[in-house]
């Protein structure tokens, strides 16, 4: 509270009471901590487009609810254009990449196609979004 209330010029109660206002609202849904991947075991990031071969709203819904259940992908999008899917995976190595797409990603109903694309350095990484 304190370096926001410096950063705005307002002292910390109503910048608590803004941020509780927000919260109550659902506009900050969670607080979250950021892991430097690079300081755990060593890791590979991949982003894989997924195509499904039927892309209906059902469809839709039941890839969506697979993936979440999947640990190795930690975001999903649902993707207009030239794929119907943008994932985002974490995974140790190689190995454990194409396990994870032949056991898990291709084991999916209705997958078509997965193209792999590694990730060979973060050029920005952010989760705060401009307002």
């Amino acid at each position: 509270m304190k370096t926001i209330s410096e950063k705005l010029s307002l002292s910390k109660t109503p910048v608590y009471d803004r941020i509780r206002k927000m919260e109550s609202r659902g506009i900050i849904s969670k607080y979250v901590a950021l892991v430097d991947r690079h300081k755990l075991d060593p890791t590979i990031m991949v982003f894989c487009s997924v195509s499904i071969e039927q892309q209906g709203r059902e469809a839709i819904k039941n890839f969506n609810k697979a993936v979440t259940e999947i640990p190795e992908v930690v975001e999903c999008y649902v993707m207009g254009g030239n794929v119907d899917f943008l994932i985002k995976v974490i995974v140790k190595d190689l190995d454990s990449y194409y396990h994870l797409v032949t056991s898990k990603l291709l084991a999916l109903d209705n997958v078509k196609e997965v193209k792999s694309s590694f990730v060979l350095e973060e050029a920005k990484y952010s989760t705060a979004i401009p307002v």
